[in-house]
């Protein structure tokens, strides 16, 4: 099974994860079996939630247990350079010229955002996630194209070791989302950078998670304001998220010393294939399912 599967991976609404999983494991039974298509994953539905009260250490727990073992087998990646669907830093070049530069990235699933950014002329890359297992797939697969970087397992929100004001760049595809307390996973990343360092990361947008396709019509099914914790049930694996809005993240760049230099909503209509009509298609195409922060540290 091949860890990297489609910049759409991460954003999935049900109907696109059913395909996916009967198309490439072949256990939609059991997939049927445990309600997944009650489910909204990451922002990619508006389905059926189930809300619950946060207590970091179990959500840490969860998350990790889900990513250590099924979690690459049902998301796959979303990896540099996609920021999530139909966006890419090939039509963005939000990073510019790193040759030489000193580069972190924060949940780096299996490696392929790292090795994308090696084969920039970076200087030196550094890595974190949560996941053990996940790491073990980074060394692999980088050692399997002759490549390294320093690799730590740590939670987001916990410094664990990385240097201060020693990077040029920060960033993470698809991961600061995952965080169980952003202020502090912002202002750990505000401690890492230079100068005028860059932050750029992408997650899915919060108003993906609100609209669902009925009847080939975009309705309102969630709150745009919830902001509360939910699981979901993956086969016999589960996973806790957050809702947050767009605003929550600007204004926790505010507060630790970050300006936002650009923000990206807009569908790449190069990417976006026109005949597609499944329901994760037509929402793409109306309203954003992925946004991206370029921002700068100012002290």
């Amino acid at each position: 099974i091949k860890d990297f599967f489609c910049p759409e991976s991460l954003l999935l609404d049900s109907h696109y994860i059913k395909r996916y999983i009967k198309q490439n494991f072949g256990f939609l039974k059991k997939y049927k079996e445990q309600n997944m298509n009650k489910k909204s994953i990451i922002g990619g539905g508006a389905g059926e939630l189930t809300n619950l009260d946060m207590d970091i250490a179990t959500a840490h727990k969860t998350n990790t247990n889900f990513w250590d073992t099924i979690g690459s087998e049902f998301l796959g990646a979303t990896a540099l350079p996609y920021y999530g669907s139909f966006v890419t830093e090939e039509k963005l070049q939000l990073f510019g010229d790193v040759t030489n530069k000193k580069l972190l990235e924060i949940g780096c699933g299996n490696g392929h955002s790292l090795k994308y950014i090696i084969e920039k002329g970076a200087a030196e890359l550094w890595g974190t996630d949560i996941s053990p297992m996940q790491l073990e797939r980074t060394k692999e697969f980088l050692a399997s194209n002759e490549m390294d970087a320093n690799l730590i397992c740590a939670p987001m929100e916990r410094e664990g070791g990385i240097p201060k004001q020693y990077f040029d760049y920060v960033y993470s595809v698809y991961a600061i989302g995952w965080t169980t307390d952003l202020n502090q996973t912002f202002c750990n990343i505000s401690s890492y950078l230079k100068k005028d360092g860059i932050f750029i990361f992408s997650w899915s947008h919060p108003i993906h998670k609100c609209v669902a396709v009925e009847n080939e019509e975009l309705i309102f099914r969630n709150s745009y304001f919830d902001e509360g914790w939910y699981s979901v049930a993956m086969a016999d694996k589960e996973i806790m998220l957050s809702n947050r809005k767009l605003s929550t993240y600007v204004n926790a760049l505010a507060a630790n010393g970050f300006v936002i230099e650009q923000m990206v909503e807009e569908t790449d209509e190069d990417l976006l294939n026109p005949n597609l009509t499944d329901d994760f298609s037509k929402k793409a195409k109306q309203l954003p399912v992925t946004f991206v922060i370029q921002a700068r540290k100012l002290e």
